[in-house]
């Protein structure tokens, strides 16, 4: 079987490049060729997407699937399909769960409405809201539009992810958690220990994709996110027994971070009060044969692929990422003056 990577070498698309590869897929990738590395054994088409004749290169095929890692702009992604509706049989696009209108302030599944984005909009269409809408999140439900308005829906697999973590995440929230409890000392973490997420393994949302891509596999949209058993303390507890640390733990309640103004999602990673955030159902995906790996597994292959000198594709989103040491000091000293602490732990 032949499948057509949009993208390819960053995190995703090259996790979804090598399982195909490894699966017995015959795989090329289509990008640009300036940023990551080819992965072994597959092959490069070079051109932009947004360049239509580079486009014709592409649509060379026929290919069995193309999976669709690097759209954000429904008018490019509707020239896309044009360009591969005729030798391409399905179209598993990567979309977000940000593109639910109530996402993350409320519980929601695959039935939840999204943001109404025309299937040809621009890149300026939408605006940045708090914590609801974003740009993001309207360019990627129109995306989802333009795929089902040039494939149709019995050849169309919309993937709608929450937070993928992993080996090569360059994004940063995995690594930064990981370094912070490498360090050791007083760890400042966020809310409540017993705060149940669903962050999901970069491996596991790749097989899915693969699943979708088989000729007769399942189709249509599908929430792709951690079964929500597990908790931000087994995360911090997972990195900490990764980096082997002795870090003492320090849980502050939402109220108090939100009075000394902390970030949520950036200055402590992956942290976020809205009730919505880890409450995303994925039962039609689980239906379909998603299974997930547990965050230890994630924790674990992640700092040990960082410890082998690795660095991920370079991305301006992780310059935003962390907590400085001054700030956390600070905050953990006004803590133990007056504001009280969820728990201490080791």
């Amino acid at each position: 079987m032949r499948m057509l990577i949009l993208g390819g070498s960053w995190f995703l698309g090259r996790a979804v490049a090598e399982q195909a590869r490894d699966d017995g897929w015959t795989v090329a990738t289509f990008r640009r060729g300036r940023t990551g590395e080819q992965p072994p054994g597959t092959v490069l088409i070079t051109g932009d997407r947004n360049n239509l004749t580079d486009l014709d290169r592409a649509a060379a095929g026929p290919w069995d699937a193309v999976v669709d890692t690097s759209g954000y702009i429904p008018a490019n992604v509707l020239d896309v399909a044009r360009a591969l509706e005729p030798v391409a049989d399905r179209y598993v696009f990567v979309s977000t769960v940000s593109v639910y209108r109530g996402w993350p302030v409320e519980p929601l599944d695959e039935d939840s409405p999204i943001l109404d984005t025309p299937h040809d909009a621009g890149p300026d269409y939408g605006y940045d809201g708090d914590p609801r809408p974003s740009r993001y999140g309207y360019g990627k439900a129109g995306c989802e539009r333009a795929v089902r308005w040039i494939f149709g829906p019995g050849r169309t697999v919309i993937l709608r992810p929450g937070v993928i973590l992993g080996p090569r995440e360059y994004v940063g929230r995995t690594a930064w958690w990981l370094r912070r409890l490498a360090r050791g000392g007083t760890v400042l973490a966020p809310g409540d220990p017993d705060r149940r997420i669903q962050p999901i393994d970069v491996r596991d949302t790749a097989r899915f994709a693969i699943q979708a891509a088989v000729p007769g596999g399942p189709t249509g949209t599908f929430n792709l996110v951690g079964d929500g058993h597990e908790t931000f303390g087994d995360l911090l507890a997972a990195a900490a027994r990764a980096t082997r640390s002795a870090a003492r733990l320090v849980w502050a309640a939402d109220e108090v971070l939100l009075r000394h103004r902390v970030r949520h999602w950036t200055e402590l990673p992956l942290w976020r009060p809205y009730p919505g955030t880890w409450a995303v159902g994925s039962r039609r995906a689980r239906l379909a044969g998603l299974t997930t790996r547990s965050i230890t597994d994630t924790m674990r292959d992640t700092w040990d692929w960082m410890t082998t000198g690795a660095t991920p594709v370079q991305h301006g989103r992780a310059a935003e990422l962390g907590i400085t040491p001054e700030r956390e000091a600070q905050i953990l000293a006004a803590i133990d003056g007056k504001d009280q602490p969820v728990m201490a732990s080791h």
